[in-house]
């Protein structure tokens, strides 16, 4: 496994976790900064797979 499928799976656990953050989240201050957070993460995620549209990266 290459350094880049690496980073690849740890940004796609990391956006499962802030998606289960996400949906436990008792405030819309929560709400916001885990929505924030899942597209950043998107956007490296994007770029790690060749920019892919969202729709194909999962």
């Amino acid at each position: 496994m290459s350094v880049r499928d690496l980073l690849i799976q740890g940004s796609e656990k990391v956006i499962g976790h802030y998606r289960l953050l996400l949906a436990s989240a008792k405030t819309e201050s929560g709400c916001q900064l885990y929505r924030s957070r899942i597209e950043r993460e998107q956007r490296l995620l994007n770029e790690l797979m060749g920019g892919f549209p969202d729709r194909f990266a999962a």
